[in-house]
């Protein structure tokens, strides 16, 4: 995917080491100059919960506050009604940087994955950077990313190709550790889809077909194959539609498998055995069957040396430890999919106490108050001041790019 943005050609030359301490020192005083904002802005978000796909309140509030501060926003973007893109200024720089914003909620437990403050997060780095587009020869845009928790919007984008011409993207994700990098998982999703034939299950079984039987069959077959897989892959699931009553043979029976691996190129390896698990289980028991994608594949984040040595940098510029387990597995996120289209940084940092669970109800209680406001600050330090790091430094950007270009 290398092209002609792959070599920085901008206008202009590496900034010197004090007009660089002085663009992070204005960009500072910026956020703490509009951080009052962002903590409206995420109480109103954590206290109004929406659902993937339905974040209307949430998208006008954010639209609100960015019309104020001079970004034009195009709503209903990439086709998904809760997303939106908002640009500041003339939009005529060589690089362009994507700062991504999340902001839907869980059923039942509200802001439990810290996405009010992350999202919040992401406006006020914006809305603090804007200034410094001329001096960082970037445009910097702020993409409102809807449907995390489900369909993932980044991955609808992806495919759209929105991300194929930035430069860069990056967001915080909440959590209970501060890491530059977490291990993300590539994730698929099925649904396996069994038929077979019904009969009276007293009178005369031997008519029929046993779908519930492939369908439980598949599921040993899966329990089999774990010892013979990687030590990072995941494979859980559950039985839809067992059937409808003990005395009909089940003739259908579904059952949702999620598969996730730390790289996409292993997991593909792994759904084909996970295919053959149902292949199996549907020629022993006489059943056919279909499979059809559950939900859009999720794919890992790709690592990015130069990127992630800068990244640390900035958390420790604003008094962060790297405190978390950089082995543990987070779980799988769209961002990753953002990373094989253009350098993507998905950080975390810490939210609630180590040991807290993110989607849980002990979680979402620290999305209000003081320890929210003061994660809001440091994130937005943090994306801000690794975006000018990166860009204010040609041998940066470039090793940056050439990093991305390498692990494809």
């Amino acid at each position: 995917m290398k092209n002609s943005r792959d070599e920085n050609n901008n206008k202009n030359d590496t900034l010197t080491c004090n007009s660089i301490t002085e663009i992070e020192d204005q960009f500072s005083k910026n956020v703490e100059d509009n951080l009052g904002k962002a903590e409206e802005l995420n109480e109103f978000i954590a206290c109004n919960p929406e659902i993937s796909g339905q974040e209307y309140k949430a998208v006008e509030q954010i639209s609100n506050l960015l019309n104020k501060e001079g970004f034009a926003v195009t709503r209903n973007f990439a086709g998904m009604e809760t997303a939106f893109l908002a640009v500041n200024g003339e939009n005529n720089h060589s690089r362009k940087i994507a700062i991504l914003a999340e902001y839907d909620a869980l059923p039942e437990i509200g802001h439990a994955c810290g996405h009010s403050v992350s999202g919040s997060s992401s406006v006020l780095a914006g809305i603090a950077l804007k200034d410094f587009q001329n001096k960082l020869d970037a445009d910097i845009h702020i993409i409102g990313t809807p449907l995390e928790e489900t369909d993932g919007g980044k991955i609808t984008m992806a495919k759209k190709g929105v991300f194929d011409k930035y430069d860069m993207a990056i967001m915080l994700h909440m959590y209970d550790s501060n890491l530059i990098n977490p291990v993300t998982l590539a994730l698929d999703s099925y649904t396996y889809s069994f038929y077979g034939k019904a009969a009276h299950a007293s009178a005369a079984p031997w008519d029929g077909v046993n779908a519930f039987n492939a369908a439980q069959l598949m599921f040993h077959a899966v329990d089999m194959l774990r010892q013979h897989v990687h030590e990072d892959v995941r494979m859980h699931g559950i039985i839809r539609y067992p059937g409808e009553a003990p005395n009909i043979v089940p003739e259908k029976c579904s059952l949702e498998m999620y598969c996730r691996a730390k790289s996409r190129k292993y997991l593909n390896e792994v759904v084909e055995k996970v295919d053959n698990c149902a292949k199996g289980a549907a020629i022993a028991t006489g059943c056919t069957y279909k499979r059809e994608l559950t939900d859009q594949p999720f794919d890992n984040l790709k690592f990015n040396r130069t990127g992630l040595k800068v990244l640390e940098q900035c958390y420790k510029q604003v008094g962060l430890k790297l405190n978390g387990d950089p082995l543990k597995p987070f779980g799988s996120t769209d961002a990753g999919n953002v990373s094989y289209r253009c350098p993507t940084f998905h950080g975390t940092i810490q939210l609630a106490p180590a040991g807290t669970p993110i989607h849980s109800e002990s979680f979402e209680k620290y999305v209000h108050g003081d320890v929210a406001n003061e994660t809001i600050e440091k994130a937005a330090k943090i994306i801000g001041l690794h975006i000018i790091k990166i860009f204010s430094d040609n041998q940066l950007y470039n090793d940056m790019k050439k990093d991305f270009n390498e692990e494809l």
